[in-house]
């Protein structure tokens, strides 16, 4: 199975502060809009099946369902997902939460989503090209597969290991492995080889002094690319 058990446990033992915008995951409340906006903007939200591919917590998941999407959330952690699912009762969301490996969905229901996202996932798992193929089997021939993650280079690991969790403590110490992220040369690569064409590649970069985050032209830590599945 394409899963690293630590990652699985490191966000396990987490869990419980998914929905703490004060906590570890506040970064990805922060940033969350500016994710949904980018999908919105190239793919249209609302009325779309969605699958969200290492929905965790259900940050992204409840972000789509709430601009009328029809949403699936898929994760291995089964804390996360008992997270996601309770959290539901104080949104008051629907978004169908599942247990299995997205290679294994793509196996079931190929083809069967509008639009497959998969956010802050690749640089955690031992074999993100397979990642990358599952997700574009799942999306519908015109779909739209989105993926963000973290580039590599100097810059990121300054900015996004020693900043981020050493000298800000805004993510626990160890949350990112360096040799894990990805380049955009290479993600191109991975999604070329599995039917998906780049249309957007955007940065997104957050600024300590104002505490605000942005999308710019700047992909040199964190980046988001929007890919569509050739017709």
């Amino acid at each position: 199975m394409n899963v690293d058990q630590t990652e699985i446990e490191k966000f396990s033992a987490l869990a419980h502060k998914w929905w703490d915008k004060t906590s570890e995951f506040k970064p990805l409340h922060e940033i969350n809009p500016l994710r949904v906006g980018f999908i919105d903007q190239y793919a249209g939200i609302s009325g779309q099946k969605i699958l969200d591919v290492g929905c965790g917590g259900g940050i992204l998941a409840e972000g789509l369902a709430e601009r009328g999407a029809q949403v699936t959330g898929i994760d291995l952690a089964e804390k996360s997902l008992k997270v996601a699912k309770l959290h539901l009762f104080e949104s008051g969301l629907t978004v169908d939460y599942q247990k299995i490996p997205v290679e294994e969905l793509a196996e079931q229901h190929p083809e069967s989503f509008d639009i497959v996202t998969c956010m802050e996932m690749l640089e955690h798992v031992p074999s993100p090209a397979s990642i990358v193929a599952a997700c574009a089997r799942l999306v519908k021939p015109g779909g739209w597969v989105f993926f963000s993650t973290l580039n590599r280079n100097p810059k990121s690991y300054l900015l996004a290991v020693v900043g981020a969790e050493y000298v800000l403590n805004m993510l626990p110490r160890g949350t990112h492995d360096y040799a894990k992220f990805i380049k955009p040369s290479e993600l191109a690569r991975m999604t070329r080889s599995a039917g998906l064409d780049t249309v957007a590649l955007t940065g997104m970069t957050y600024n300590p002094i104002t505490d605000i985050y942005k999308l710019t032209d700047d992909t040199d830590v964190n980046y988001i690319v929007a890919t569509r599945k050739t017709l």
